[in-house]
């Protein structure tokens, strides 16, 4: 028989160091895999100690990711525990991505003013 975890004790495990998720009822040991996931260790602390089901089905994993979830299985949900509530984490990161782009912009007027200015004296000869 599987052992049985509540949602509290998996709740502890959601650190880098000390990686829990749960994925259709199942209890998985992620830690060994943070550096291996293909979507980044942010996607991985983000749902540390927590329910997981919904965003690994959302995401479309392959027959090899779910496979692979074998190896990392270390129990099942005790479904007569008290659930957590979700604390919502700090983002990892507050950028949003557009960041550089003001520096991407001067950057490319630069080259364009180079290729004129090199265009235009390359003329006079």
């Amino acid at each position: 028989m599987a052992k049985l975890f509540s949602y509290k004790e998996i709740a502890e495990h959601n650190t880098q160091e000390d990686l829990w998720m749960i994925i259709d009822g199942k209890v998985y040991d992620c830690t060994k895999f943070i550096d291996e996931h293909p979507g980044g260790e942010e996607v991985l602390l983000d749902l540390g100690g927590q329910d997981a089901t919904g965003p690994f089905a959302d995401i479309g994993h392959s027959d090899d990711a779910v496979k692979m979830l074998a190896d990392l299985y270390v129990g099942d949900v005790d479904q007569d525990s008290e659930p957590i509530a979700k604390v919502d984490k700090e983002p990892v990161s507050s950028t949003t991505g557009g960041e550089g782009n003001g520096l991407m912009i001067l950057a490319l007027l630069a080259v364009m003013a180079a290729v004129v200015y090199f265009y235009m004296n390359s003329r006079k000869e």
